[in-house]
């Protein structure tokens, strides 16, 4: 409203007869009327714009609404710059002066905020790279949850105990993440032990036993399952398997099942798993095995 009274007032003017200082006064005021209005109607534009891509690709792409924003801060910035030089120039401001001035000074400013323009600069590659976006899970060091929002200076994280975490971006972005929204597939290591006691044959078959465990399950792909290691009161065996599906909570229900089925056959089959134990020999017991085997010998 403020513009269209200007553009009247200017209009009314026109047909006065003014001194040339007074229309160069109104001459300049209706353009700067028009730059602010023009930079108005920008941003308003941008925002309708920012909000209809928004709302398009927001269930597709969580992280559109953070780019969106950013972007539309940058280009707020970027017109309200432009009108503002355009407004000095018209006043018969020297612009490269004062451009220079405020490099110079922006040198200053900048090396005493660094640490912010550090966070603002992670943020936006954070925006652009997309490492991890809204709703991603992510391990950072030994703290891992959902993230929630990732703003110009701050990353805010949902952890699974239910507190937030904010992590500085620049900080995030010099750390190990690790994004398992990401994850196609869950590589799945364990391993178990066997009684010391049990047969050569018996042993024979456990990696098959194991095998088959593994295989009943629906989401699992079967890698290997290995007898690797003498432990001190066991033998060691090694199994991996890949989960089709790598959602947690699918993987935990299938590692039970997978263990239910292992205890079940090893019954069936008289295989026991080893647990702690130290056996201690006697000089009586020691001795016995040896008397055997000489008298064994004279026969």
């Amino acid at each position: 409203m403020w513009w269209i009274i200007l553009i009247a007032v200017y209009g009314g003017v026109q047909l006065l007869t003014l001194s040339p200082r007074v229309e160069t006064i109104f001459d300049r005021l209706v353009i700067i009327g028009s730059l602010v209005q023009g930079a108005l109607w920008g941003t308003v534009t941008l925002r309708f714009v920012l909000r209809q891509y928004i709302e398009r690709r927001l269930s597709d792409d969580p992280s559109g609404a953070t780019t969106a924003r950013f972007l539309g801060f940058v280009g707020r910035l970027a017109i309200w710059t432009v009108v503002a030089l355009l407004v000095l120039e018209n006043l018969e401001i020297e612009v490269r002066p004062l451009l220079a001035g405020l490099g110079v000074g922006g040198i200053a400013v900048a090396l005493a905020v660094q640490t912010i323009l550090g966070d603002i600069f992670a943020s936006l590659s954070i925006t652009l790279d997309k490492p991890f976006v809204v709703g991603d899970f992510i391990i950072v060091d030994d703290l891992l949850g959902t993230v929630e929002h990732v703003g110009v200076k701050t990353t805010r994280v949902k952890s699974l105990w239910g507190e937030q975490l904010v992590f500085s971006n620049n900080d995030l972005l010099q750390s190990r993440i690790r994004n398992y929204k990401q994850m196609q597939e869950r590589r799945i290591t364990f391993t178990f032990r066997i009684d010391l006691r049990t047969p050569r044959e018996k042993l024979a078959r456990v990696s098959g036993i194991v095998q088959d465990a593994i295989e009943k399950q629906p989401l699992t792909r079967f890698d290997r399952a290995h007898f690797f290691a003498f432990g001190e009161s066991s033998f060691e065996f090694e199994v991996v398997y890949y989960m089709l599906d790598p959602d947690y909570n699918v993987y935990m229900d299938t590692q039970e099942a997978i263990n239910l089925e292992m205890v079940g056959r090893f019954e069936e089959e008289g295989i026991a798993l080893a647990y702690p134990t130290n056996l201690i020999f006697t000089s009586a017991q020691a001795a016995q095995p040896q008397a055997v085997a000489t008298g064994s010998g004279g026969r």
